[in-house]
This record gives structure tokens, sequence and C-alpha cells, in this order.
């Protein structure tokens, strides 16, 4: 692999060496996920049509090998004439005919002989096809999980943001009450103002429009889980996803390990393998093709008598066919293969490259993660505190309005933030477990 040789170790942290976690989808959400991702696996249609180009590779590679092996042909026929002798003396009446009747049965079998192994070539190049199709179903299956996954992490924070703006739209109509009712008052210096009515009421509306705009992110989220579980996007799944806690640390195991681990890799690698044995079919397809043939049957005027007849027919023989002048096709060929594995080579090395990027971005991006789900929580507490003192000192007569509005803002928009790294963290880990290409195990 040259330069995409694995290290050691991950440069980003010391991971756990443990094997993979294949429960990470249940750990993660419980046996409604675990069931959600089912459906997707029974219902989804893109991994059906993977599934299904799995299937057609196989045929592919059955093809091939049948050309190695001779193939076997029965036949038969039958003829039936009149002929009439027209001009011949033969009295009154029709002139005289004479009809005839064949029938013909034959069995005929045609070799081709691998002598150079081109045919061998040919279907070793098929089968690696089809293993590299065969692994590419794994990584999508894989996939859909992790898509499923963080859809569901995604409308459990929906849910969490919508019932955060309703909560604000509750807050600040009380507020808003609050401080109509002390303007209608009039309470001398520390009654309400015009503005400050105005200030409340439109902090109101603001968050009403939030509420609609969580709303409809909630829509499209749930609409996005539907399809992905094969079904119509009605927005009438009955999920009740909410964000669950963070698991325990995942094993990443060793960077070596990665290359027979991850099905991508294993997809690429196996394309390479094909790409190498298409062009040997290619190279050897300038040296000469020897066929063998052979029939036999039998022809007889009548059906009965075909097993004793005497008109049995046979025939053996064999062809040797040397490419003279094909005007560049096989030249063309052999040139088109090499690019070929030209390609393969540097999609795998790719491929590898992009898989321990992956791997280190997510242990990286793991660690700044949790840092930040630290800092929004202790925020948020701040923020609710800071709201309730806000909320007695504006009571009291010792506290304003403005400050009362930004404090009840802040602590809804410091919630909303703790919620939204929340699932970026938890998407983070599902991301580590594709990265480190761990599997995981279905319920059914």
């Amino acid at each position: 692999m040259g330069q995409a040789g694995a290290p050691g170790a991950w440069a980003a942290s010391k991971e756990a060496r443990a094997g993979i976690d294949r429960k990470w989808v249940g750990k993660i959400g419980g046996v409604e996920l675990q069931g959600l991702v089912d459906q997707a696996l029974s219902n989804n249609q893109d991994l059906k049509a993977a599934a299904a180009r799995v299937d057609r590779a196989a045929a592919e590679a059955k093809i091939a090998g049948a050309g190695r092996m001779p193939s076997l042909e029965l036949g038969g026929n039958g003829r039936r004439s009149r002929q009439s002798n027209i001009g011949f003396p033969g009295g009154a009446g029709a002139p005289p005919s004479n009809v005839n009747q064949q029938l013909g049965v034959n069995l005929s079998a045609a070799w081709e002989i691998d002598v150079w192994g081109r045919a061998k070539a040919g279907q070793e190049a098929a089968i690696a096809n089809a293993q590299a199709r065969q692994y590419e179903y794994e990584a999508a299956r894989v996939s859909l999980a992790g898509q499923v996954t963080k859809a569901w992490l995604a409308l459990g924070e929906a849910n969490e943001q919508v019932a955060l703006a309703k909560t604000a739209v509750t807050a600040v109509g009380v507020l808003a009450g609050a401080v109509r009712e002390r303007f209608d008052r009039a309470l001398g210096d520390g009654g309400g103002t015009a503005s400050q009515v105005r200030l409340t009421e439109a902090e109101r509306a603001s968050r009403q429009a939030a509420l609609a705009q969580r709303g409809q992110e909630r829509e499209r989220v749930l609409r996005q889980l539907e399809i992905l579980l094969g079904k119509y996007p009605s927005g009438t799944l009955a999920a009740g996803a909410r964000l669950p806690a963070f698991p325990a640390a995942t094993p990443a195991g060793l960077p070596s390990e990665l290359l027979q681990r991850r099905p991508d890799i294993l997809a690429a690698e196996r394309g390479l393998a094909s790409s190498g044995r298409r062009l040997k079919e290619r190279k050897l397809a300038r040296f000469p093709s020897l066929s063998l043939t052979a029939s036999g049957g039998s022809i007889s005027e009548s059906i009965y008598d075909m097993a004793r007849s005497d008109g049995k027919v046979w025939a053996i023989g064999g062809s040797l066919t040397q490419p003279i002048f094909e005007s560049g096709r096989i030249a063309g060929e052999i040139g088109s293969a090499e690019a070929g594995e030209r390609e393969n080579t540097a999609i795998l090395r790719k491929t590898v490259l992009d898989a321990f990027g992956e791997v280190e971005q997510a242990i990286v991006a793991e660690t700044y993660l949790a840092e930040r789900a630290r800092a929004a929580k202790q925020a948020a507490a701040l923020a609710e505190e800071a709201a309730t003192r806000a909320g007695e000192e504006y009571s009291a007569g010792t506290g304003d309005v403005l400050t009362l509005i930004e404090a009840t803002t802040f602590q809804i928009d410091t919630a909303s933030q703790y919620a939204a790294i929340r699932r970026m963290r938890l998407e983070n880990r599902v991301d580590l477990h594709l990265a480190v290409g761990g599997d995981f195990s279905a319920t059914k």
C-alpha cells in the first residue's frame, strides 16, 4: 500500500484494542431503535437494489465459469415431401407421385480447451467482481443502520427542540401578560410602559415563529426516517425518540485490523483483483485457441426404425485459431484493462486513506465534542438560574423587563444548544462505529 500503510496505533488517541462492538445500535437507542433498523433492512429500496447487484454478479460469475466446460446439444429434425411425376405414363386419373419422409436425431459436443488459462482468468475476474459486490452490500447494510440511527437521533433532538420552543412560548406569554397587567395598572415609576408591552409581545411572536420552525424541522426528519424504513413519508410514524444518555467508550481496534474489517476497503481490494485477472485474460487473447467438436446421430424414414437404422452418422474434429490481424482490437483491450487496473489501485489506496482519516477524525471530534457538551451543560444550568433570579427581581420591582427577556431568551437558547451538541456527539459516535468497520447484530 506504500504510503497508505497502516501505523501501529491511532495518532489521535490510544483507543482500546478489544473486539469491535456489534451491539452499538441497541446501546444507543435500545429496543425502539433496533426495531427501526430491522425494518429498514427488510424494506429499504436502496438495500434491495444492492442485494440484486450481488445476485447479478454471482450469476455473471457462473456464466463465466460455464465457458470452461464442454457443451452438449441435442437436436432433432424431420422432413416429409411429395413429388408428382407429371409426364410419365400412368393411365387415367392423377399422375403418379412419390412421398418421402426423413427423421433424424443428433447429439453434438463442443469444448474450447483452456490451454493458456484465458477462460480461467475471466472466471476469476468475474468471481472477484461478485465478491466486491457482496462487500458493497455489507457496506450498504451497515451504512443504512448508521443512517437510521442518525435520523432517529435527529428526531430525538427535534422532539426536544419542539418541547423547548413550546416552553419558551409559554414563558414569554406569561411574561407578556404580566407586563400588560402592570401597564394597565400603571403602578407609578415601577409600572409597565407601552414600549415594554410591545417588546414582550414581539418576543412572544418571535417565539411562536421559532416553534413553527422547530415543528417543520421535526416533520422533515420524521419523513426522512420513514423513507429510510421503506415507508410512505406520511409523517405518521409513532416514534417517541428522545436523545439518550451517551454510551460508554467504543474500542477502535488496531489500525492494521481496519484493512480486513471495513467492507468498503475489502470491496476495493476485490475490485483491484478483478481488474488484474481481467488484464491477464486480455493478454492471453493473443495466444491461439484450440477447440474440439464431436457429433453423432441417426437418420431414418420411420421413428420406429430409428434405433435399428443403419443410417448412423458421426463426426469429430478440432480447430486451432491464431489471431493475426485485429485492427488493434486486442491491443486496445489490453490498454483498457491496464488503465482499469491502475484506476482500481488508486481507488484502493484512496479508500484506505479515507478510512484511516475517518477514524482519526471521529476520535478527535469525540474529545472536543465532550468538552463542548460539558461547557454547554454548565451554560444551560447557569442560564436557568439567571432566568429564575431575573424573574424574582422583576416581580419584586427591582429588575427591568429587558433583563428578564434577555435572561429568558438566553435560558432557552442555551438549552437548545446543549440538545444540538448532544446530538452531534451521539452522531459522531455512530460515525466512529462505522469508521472502524463495526458491524451490528440484527434482532432477526
